[in-house]
């Protein structure tokens, strides 16, 4: 009993990093120490998992599935997600600036910590970082800042979005960020919408059962290109979150109220003092904090 509350406060600190644009949940995996034993458990989810339970019954199944784990981790990871959405929503209503400085604190601490676990930085894993840098900045750039709430949207959203909860160094809510979905979700899972929640979830599972594989795969073989590559996207999406922006284009949404829909960054005006200020402190804060986990991380490791 005691291993499981400890397995399901792991799926809280998971579900908590993932509901926060900037710490990855299989960064918080890899920290507590059930990175290796997640990602084989994700693998085991395939058709002969099935013929197990046809052809042997649910307690094989369960037992291959190793399901004592994975559900306690999923419990843990939606208990986070639903007591942080409500927080979430009203501090990017209420205290945007501060929220936004957390995030790039978080962002710009964990492309550094990525970084670091480059054994060697070398000409390719230099190309690998430039190569994120500049694919996340155009994105960052061409992504618009509304994008459709159509339920294939949706779908493709969970789908894309779940690879990095398996992936150390980038987060699934940042993923939703870059595709502009992210206070749609939040909002959905404040209000609890089934139906826009059940669409995501399903994009989940499929992503999860299709990529989590070559994901596997890639950061097996390819480790430093991978970590190198993931550095250098958050470093380039640090254009996204910055929250000091022109807007161009505006539109009515369908609640009546007026939303961004092109939007470009600019440097803060120096009338607004305390919004710099805000930004600043808070972008401290989240840069400690992820550096706070790493030493304890490494503390953790040599004991």
């Amino acid at each position: 009993m005691k291993e499981k509350i400890g397995l399901f406060f792991k799926g809280v600190a998971m579900g908590a990093a993932d509901i926060v644009p900037g710490v990855s949940g299989g960064t918080i995996a890899l920290i507590t120490g059930i990175y290796e034993e997640l990602i084989e458990s994700i693998k085991n989810i395939n058709f002969s998992l099935f013929q197990t339970l046809f052809k042997t019954g649910v307690k094989d199944f369960w037992k291959k599935l190793n399901g004592n784990f994975l559900l306690t981790i999923y419990l843990g990871i939606t208990a986070a997600v639903f007591l942080l959405a409500n927080l979430i929503s009203y501090l990017l209503s209420n205290h945007e600036y501060k929220i936004w400085g957390l995030f790039f604190g978080l962002v710009l601490a964990s492309a550094f910590m990525i970084l670091n676990q480059v054994e060697k930085l070398t000409n390719k894993n230099f190309v690998f970082l430039v190569i994120g840098i500049v694919v996340a900045g155009l994105i960052s750039f061409l992504s618009p800042a509304s994008t459709p709430e159509t339920p294939i949207f949706v779908f493709l959203s969970g789908s894309i979005a779940i690879t990095a909860t398996i992936l150390p160094g980038i987060s699934g809510s940042f993923i939703l960020l870059l595709l502009s979905k992210y206070e749609f979700i939040i909002n959905a899972i404040k209000s609890f919408d089934l139906q826009i929640l059940s669409i995501f979830a399903l994009g989940c599972i499929l992503g999860l059962i299709i990529f989590s594989r070559v994901l596997s795969f890639m950061f097996t073989n390819f480790k430093n290109e991978i970590l190198s590559l993931l550095s250098g996207f958050l470093i380039g999406s640090l254009i996204k979150i910055w929250p000091f922006r022109n807007v161009l284009e505006s539109r009515v949404n369908s609640e009546g109220q007026l939303e961004a829909v092109v939007t470009r960054p600019e440097l803060p005006n120096a009338t607004n003092v305390e919004e710099i200020i805000f930004f600043i402190v808070f972008t401290i804060f989240g840069y400690v904090i992820i550096n706070f986990l790493q030493k304890k991380s490494l503390e953790d490791n040599k004991e």
